[in-house]
């Protein structure tokens, strides 16, 4: 049975693996030039970026209740933030048209 902290910490872990996926989509959808390269690292890189923050929060520290099956964990910690923070990047931030980024001289 979860208790009342389980249930908040993992909704905390919800919460910053959305900031997560949201501030990395933003970042690869700015840098990059092209964007299918800025739709397929945000697709390859940030899952990955959240497979690692979903095994220090819920192996290491023990943060978490448990989900069932490794299926549901990974659906709820990795697909659902990344399908949250892709949304909110896309839907309710400026396009990256709008942003000045400096040019680079060595």
């Amino acid at each position: 049975m979860a208790t009342v902290l389980n249930l908040v910490l993992f909704g905390g872990v919800l919460v910053l693996h959305t900031l997560v996926a949201a501030v990395s989509t933003r970042f690869f959808r700015i840098r990059m030039g092209t964007q299918w390269g800025s739709v397929l690292y945000a697709l390859l890189v940030t899952p990955l970026l959240l497979l690692v923050s979903t095994l220090l929060f819920t192996g290491v520290l023990g943060i978490g209740v448990n989900l069932g099956n490794s299926a549901t964990a990974v659906g709820v910690m990795i697909g659902l933030p990344l399908a949250l923070g892709f949304t909110i990047d896309v839907l309710y931030m400026p396009t990256p048209d709008e942003y000045d980024v400096p040019d680079t001289t060595n």
